[in-house]
């Protein structure tokens, strides 16, 4: 059946997807916004900048939304009566001041999303206490690495349960028209006051000396109507009674630095108001920010509700589902007094008409999911909605400055990101994390569209073709890592995640679009000439990338030059490389259904494997006496030349693993050039030849196996990968094995004592970064290839041939059964353990055993290797919403 949301996506005409939460969590302390002549980012636009001073580039807020340009906002505001400041924005720690990096300090959840936002779900627990900022920052910043992250539950503020339980949900209406219903349940035990102030503002455009152009917002009989030039007049209006508040989105030079300001109502003129009575907004009701204040008494146990109209001003009171009308009233979880304003029939109509259909359309794709999978997927897909955000940055505008700013410092020519002037991004992006990591990073974005992709495919699809598109691949063809730096190299896995999301699409749609992968295919060459011309210095088919998204995972800090004369050939790299030229090839081949003229692509891209294989062979980086990868380091020239190679048993090691794919016999006599050419191959090149020759029958046919890892020394790897001691965890592969815990690996080179043990959770040293820990923990995207090689190895040997799960266990299954076990072992991170708790919360009680907490579920940046407590960032639906991927799979 097709449901209303598949119509929208079906046919967007409409342009359903005109607004969205393209909002982030944070702008304060981003690359863009820095102005510093150090690129000290985090100190140069702090939280306590950031409610006074108006950002250049793009705009952040809780829980909100904007239009794809950016040019209106909509988000929500609140005050306990107790804080200094309105709750305006997420707070967490800089990179400076956490113990493990930059930290978010706070409790929110995006809990629902259609791929068109027609109906999505914001909720977030505020403390009616004095939010403890001071304390967070003191406390963190006394502890050390060693030491657990001091969280906002650690302070005490919630242990009365004097909290605001805050629950918004969006409706679309119509494509720029929104129905809004916030939900404030006082869970204290005392009456309480919420001020709950929804604003709406513009970017600022107008600042910088580039369009002179100023919008106006006005308040106009209890309402705020928004007129801009390039937008139709928006107006919000609530049901409840409300005080508007107007100010102007321009910084408070004042403040901020003793200076006379553009105006005397400047960004933080609401707070100053509505925190100390100032005379800061203006009684004139016009400017460029501006909110509704509600006072909302709660008594305990009950709920407050406010519900809003955002839309064009001239049609903002019809209703229009565009469904059957539904009228329906809503009471609370706990059953207790919902206070709801009257007038209110158009926003609860739509409401309930949009979460029927967000219901109908999730019930559809998860149809064969438990409970407990479909709260999983459904929250991680409602992640990755969330995640998208207007991604504003001009390279070139950002080092030469505005015309009406300052000169940039000197030192900015020669400085971050000087050679990428041509990068320009104006797009709605998915990012990693809407806090921590508000930019994209592009192997991040490629994981994530395979989630994507099983809801929203042409969204999926359109984020592969922005990011090799040419104002974001650099002219010499590398795609452009994250705003820190551009010209860091990340993994190639858009080859890879183009074909998962073309077959997902394809599944979905009942028609391959071949026009998609080809556009990919064409762009992807260019950048695999770069990777071959760039990280393979020696034209030996062995790669030396950098450090390839694992930071810290080796004793060699592999992004710097190394300490010694000499060269580290890095066994990840090669396999990265290795699995993109085959992924190159399955392109290659699809795309002949196409035109024939891909053929010959076939042949060069299962040459350059076998080249490569050979080499990560030829070069020693595969260790018979262990059975495993490792990196070399290659020193001294000539007849002195020697080798160390450096026996730390890690995901560097499996990458080589992950090179492979399978061809049928019905290829092969669909392409009969491309089979003579590598019947020649075989024949002549014999020496390439061993890790493309490898044949099995089963099923009435004979399947190809290509792979670094050819059945002869795949039990010996799988040793190791299957092994609980080592790297198989209760969730997950560990980025290290376990056994370096008892047997850390020693390197002394160049007067250095240079280590790597087993450390599962956190970093506890600065090490390369230091704000993230791959040695140990698990993470979701490098698990993911592991289980797709997996599946890859069970395509080619079916049921004939069993494996040990785990090592020493005496259990043989085939490696289909294998792949699923490893993919429900990452699934079982999130889900209720025979215990009833989730792995994913950890030490935190109050996630395990209060009912309000224990469905809410954080998608962390990746997992402790033992017992699968989330770290690092806590909305990294970005990769980690590859669970949803999973379960489906699964299914």
């Amino acid at each position: 059946m097709t449901t209303a949301e598949h119509r929208r996506l079906a046919d967007d005409s409409a342009g359903w997807h005109r607004w969205g939460p393209y909002l982030a969590e944070r702008a304060w302390g981003t690359v863009r916004e820095d102005y510093s002549p150090g690129g000290n980012a985090w100190e140069d636009l702090p939280h306590d900048h950031a409610r006074s001073r108006a950002y250049r580039w793009n705009e952040d807020g809780l829980g909100g939304l904007c239009d794809g340009h950016q040019t209106l906002c909509f988000a929500f505001a609140f005050w306990n009566g107790e804080d200094p400041i309105l709750k305006e924005r997420i707070f967490g720690l800089t990179g400076n001041e956490g113990n493990h990096g930059e930290d978010a300090k706070e409790y929110w959840w995006f809990l629902d999303s259609t791929p068109t936002h027609s109906f999505m779900t914001w909720r977030y627990w505020y403390p009616q206490d004095r939010f403890p900022y001071d304390d967070l920052v003191a406390e963190n910043r006394r502890r050390g690495r060693q030491n657990l992250e001091y969280e906002l539950l650690d302070t005490g503020i919630f242990d009365h349960d004097r909290y605001w339980d805050i629950t918004v949900d969006y409706a679309k209406a119509s494509p720029d028209k929104w129905c809004i219903e916030l939900r404030a349940r006082n869970a204290g035990p005392e009456p309480a006051t919420l001020h709950a102030l929804p604003t709406m503002w513009f970017r600022n455009t107008w600042s910088w000396g580039l369009d002179d152009r100023k919008p106006i917002i006005m308040a106009k009989d209890g309402t705020l109507v928004a007129e801009h030039h390039a937008l139709a007049p928006m107006m919000l209006t609530s049901d409840g009674p409300a005080t508007p508040l107007v100010c102007d989105n321009e910084t408070n030079t004042a403040r901020l630095w003793g200076q006379e300001g553009s105006t005397r109502y400047p960004k933080d003129g609401i707070n100053d108001r509505v925190i100390g009575g100032a005379d800061s907004v203006n009684r004139d009701g016009v400017g460029t920010k501006a909110a509704l204040w509600h006072r909302l008494e709660v008594a305990p146990g009950d709920t407050a509700t406010i519900r809003l109209r955002l839309g064009p001003s001239a049609d903002t009171g019809s209703t229009d589902t565009g469904s059957t009308d539904v009228i329906a009233t809503r009471s609370t979880d706990t059953g207790s007094t919902d206070v709801i304003a009257t007038g209110s029939t158009d926003v609860i109509a739509t409401l309930a008409a949009r979460r029927a259909e967000a219901d109908e359309y999730y019930g559809q794709i998860l149809a064969n999911l438990d409970p407990e999978g479909r709260l999983i997927a459904r929250q991680a897909l409602a992640g990755m909605m969330w995640t998208k955000q207007w991604f504003h940055f001009d390279v070139e505008r950002w080092l030469d400055g505005d015309p009406a700013g300052p000169p940039p410092p000197e030192s900015r020519k020669n400085g971050r990101n000087k050679e990428w002037r041509h990068l320009n991004n104006a797009d709605v992006i998915t990012v990693c994390d809407t806090w921590e990591y508000p930019w994209y990073a592009t192997w991040d974005l490629a994981f994530q569209t395979v989630a994507i992709a099983h809801i929203d495919p042409g969204f999926a699809k359109d984020q592969l073709r922005l990011i090799c598109r040419e104002w974001y691949m650099h002219p010499n063809g590398q795609l452009p890592a994250y705003e820190w730096a551009f010209g860091d190299v990340n993994p190639p896995v858009h080859a890879w995640a183009a074909l998962r999301v073309f077959a997902i699409d394809a599944a979905a749609n009942g028609k391959p679009d071949l026009m998609f992968l080809e556009e990919i295919f064409q762009k992807l060459l260019l950048n695999f000439t770069w990777w071959v011309n760039r990280k393979d210095i020696n034209g030996d088919n062995v790669f030396e990338g950098g450090f390839l998204g694992m930071d810290n995972i080796g004793p060699i800090d592999r992004s710097a030059p190394l300490p010694v004369e000499g060269r580290l050939e890095q066994s990840d790299a090669t396999g990265w490389m290795a699995l993109f030229c085959l992924n190159m090839l399955e392109m290659a081949i699809t795309l002949t259904e196409r035109s024939m003229a891909y053929e010959p692509m076939c042949t060069k891209f299962v040459e350059h494997f076998a080249y490569i294989a050979a080499a990560i062979d030829d070069r020693g980086l595969w260790d018979d006496e262990d059975g495993f990868y490792y990196d070399v380091l290659r020193l001294g020239d000539g007849a002195g030349a020697y080798t160390v190679p450096l026996r730390v048993r890690s995901m560097v090691g499996l990458l080589p693993l992950c090179a492979v794919t399978t061809l049928g016999p019905d290829t092969m006599a669909r392409l009969p050039k491309f089979a003579r050419a590598l019947d020649w191959f075989i024949r002549n090149k014999p020496q390439y030849a061993r890790h493309i020759n490898h044949l099995h029958s089963h099923s009435g046919g004979e399947g190809r196996l290509l792979a670094i890892v050819g059945p002869e020394r795949l039990g010996r790897i799988l040793e190791r990968l299957f092994d609980e001691t080592e790297l198989l965890s209760d969730y997950g592969v560990r980025s290290v094995s376990q056994r370096h815990r008892d047997h850390p690996f020693v390197l002394e080179l160049a007067g250095m004592h240079l280590t790597v043990d087993y450390d599962p959770g956190e970093g506890t040293t600065g090490l390369f970064g230091g704000n993230s820990n791959w040695r140990g923990p698990i993470w979701f995207p490098v698990n993911a290839l592991v289980v797709e090689a997996l599946r890859a190895y069970g395509r080619f040997f079916g049921a004939d041939e069993n494996f040990e799960l785990p090592a020493r266990s005496g259990r043989q299954i085939p490696m289909g059964e294998a792949a699923n076990e490893l993919a429900d072992r990452l699934i079982a991170l999130f889900r209720e353990g025979p215990d009833g708790r989730r792995p994913v919360h950890g030490l935190a009680e109050k996630f395990h055993l209060d009912p309000t907490w224990h469905h809410v579920i954080p998608f962390n940046e990746y997992f402790h290797g033992d017992s699968g407590a989330g770290l690092g960032a806590s909305h990294q639906t970005g990769w980690t919403g590859l669970v949803a991927d999973l379960l489906l799979r699964r299914s």
